[in-house]
């Protein structure tokens, strides 16, 4: 029931308001608004668990009396994954919505679209999940903060590991748009510092979800690599591991996959979902950690459903909302909470996580380990919880990369 109600008013594009009066009547009456823009048709297995993320930080924060003086209300409203049409909407939710601040964004085309709006309009943007490292770097601005840990961060988390087997040749195949050229070109710096030796023998950029899996398995085959660093997600990744697991192509390999330990990519793999990949990804239910702990049982209860990452993200971006509204009192001149954003720190399920006033980029970090199998289920072994902080390049690097404001 909850997802059918969560579709239907996306689907009318109509506002959520989760406004609770009570304690405090007057901020009730007067609620800071967030416009929320994401894909939630087409990328589904990611942001409705990332909106239910959000509705449930919501809850948290306007029950217990709201973020500085002030109730939050969400206007949420879908993108369909089309930069145009997220401009658009952002455009609507500024001026006819009067939202404070607009957030979300899933593919990295999208979310850069939103950055250069933010900066247009003078408005404050909080990506949740574009990972594509020029949104804080070569395409930064001031308006701009993300969330997730970029690509560059998570390709690093994973390089470090990859330099370790002692692997050679490698090959990649990623999506032929800005997260899959940034990530692959990530990879390519950090492992290639860490292992100078390092030959990279082939590479594929299939079209986002429109992956020839069975070419793109020959390919790699093809050139015998050591090694195999994947970004492919959602359908395209599915395709691709049932593609090279009948090909043998696994086979005496070392596999990476950038997000492939994330249950919403694995989980519907089920039986058939790829065994020993070094991954990032979220291990839900092997966190023993209080804050997650808690944020786990309350989402379960809420929602009668387990988190995914998607629904970590969305609960971030919220409680990071809630966070700088405490900073500015409530306060939502842009200036301001530019200002207040700016080596903001914030309590999340993971961790304290603070976003660097150098680049605008969070420090949350990643969850690295090992896929498995166990009872039929996908999830992670071996796994570790890698500090975003220490996987950021230093001040000089990020210096030479973004512009200059």
């Amino acid at each position: 029931m909850t997802r059918r109600r969560t579709a239907l008013a996306l689907a009318l594009g109509t506002t959520l308001g989760l406004a609770i009066a009570g304690a405090n009547p007057s901020a009730a009456a007067d609620p800071v608004r967030i416009g929320d823009i994401n894909s939630y048709t087409r990328m589904a297995a990611f942001t409705e668990p990332y909106r239910m993320g959000m509705e449930l930080a919501l809850a948290e924060i306007n029950e217990a009396g709201g973020a500085g003086g002030r109730m939050l209300e969400l206007v949420s409203r879908d993108d369909a994954g089309e930069p145009g049409e997220a401009v658009k909407i952002a455009e609507e939710m500024i001026t006819r919505d009067r939202v404070a601040l607009l957030s979300g964004g899933f593919f990295s085309n999208v979310g850069l679209a939103l950055a250069s709006l933010a900066e247009q309009r003078g408005v404050l943007y909080l990506a949740g999940e574009p990972l594509a490292d020029s949104l804080v770097w070569e395409d930064g601005n001031r308006h701009t903060f993300r969330l997730r840990p970029s690509t560059w961060m998570q390709a690093a988390m994973l390089a470090r590991e990859a330099a370790a087997s002692g692997a050679r040749r490698w090959a990649t195949i990623a999506p032929n748009y800005a997260y899959g050229k940034d990530a692959v070109a990530a990879f390519k710096a950090v492992l290639s510092e860490l292992q100078p030796e390092v030959e990279f023998v082939a590479e594929q950029w299939p079209a986002l979800f429109k992956i020839d899996a069975g070419a793109e398995v020959q390919a790699l085959a093809a050139a015998r690599p050591d090694a195999i660093y994947n970004v492919t997600f959602g359908t395209d990744m599915a395709k691709f591991a049932r593609e090279g697991e009948d090909r043998g192509l696994f086979e005496d390999r070392l596999v990476l996959g950038l997000l492939g330990g994330e249950p919403e990519y694995i989980e519907p793999l089920g039986e058939d979902a790829p065994i020993d990949w070094l991954v990032t990804g979220y291990p839900w239910s092997k966190i023993d950690t209080a804050a997650h702990a808690a944020f786990r049982d309350a989402y379960i209860e809420k929602f009668d459903d387990h988190p995914r990452a998607g629904s970590l993200v969305g609960y971030n971006v919220i409680k990071a909302i809630g966070a700088l509204l405490e900073k500015t009192g409530g306060d939502t001149a842009t200036d301001g909470m530019i200002e207040a954003m700016e080596d903001l720190t914030f309590e999340t399920p993971v961790g304290p996580v603070t976003f660097r006033a150098i680049d605008h980029q969070s420090t949350m970090g990643a969850y690295v380990g090992y896929t498995a199998l166990e009872e039929g289920r996908p999830t992670m072994r071996d796994w570790y919880y890698a500090d975003g902080a220490d996987y950021l390049p230093d001040d000089e690097a990020v210096r030479a990369r973004r512009p200059a404001e």
